[in-house]
């Protein structure tokens, strides 16, 4: 007689009860269950940045920014447009004029760092008076192992 692979041995139980071959499937659903709850409250909270309604505008598309107006400022102190030297009575007018065609334009600042700090405050606030609105410093990133 053949055994089936379902079945114990014993055929019956203490008490006299045929063993149950069916798998009882309710605890396999409440654990899904548990878990899609789990799931269904955390996948919100793993959302990466801010969550915001961005509004909707009617504004063209930015163009390309301008090439940028820099000043560059040498180890004497020396203030450059560009690659022009200029004397430091120079500037200001040429500044002023530069911001009457845009005001907007940005205007990055290059200083050689055995520049005092003075020096290079004092041009910033040439170029603010001259009517530039945005003005930025530029550095150079550190390089090697020790650029943290």
């Amino acid at each position: 007689m053949g055994m089936n692979p379902l079945q114990s041995p014993v055929s019956e139980d203490e008490l006299g009860a045929p063993p149950l071959s069916e798998i009882n499937i309710t605890p396999l659903v409440d654990v899904m269950l548990v878990l899609l709850i789990i799931f269904m409250v955390a996948a919100p909270l793993m959302t990466v940045g801010v969550p915001l309604q961005l509004p909707k505008t009617a504004a063209p598309k930015v163009s390309q920014p301008k090439n940028p107006v820099v000043i560059s400022i040498d180890e004497m102190g020396q203030p450059f447009l560009d690659k022009e030297p200029l004397h430091p009575d120079a500037l200001m007018p040429r500044l002023r004029q530069l911001a009457s065609v845009d005001p907007n334009q940005i205007v990055l600042v290059r200083g050689d760092k055995a520049v005092p700090y003075g020096r290079i405050v004092e041009i910033m606030g040439l170029i603010s008076a001259a009517g530039f609105t945005k003005v930025s410093l530029i550095a150079q990133a550190p390089s090697g192992p020790s650029a943290r």
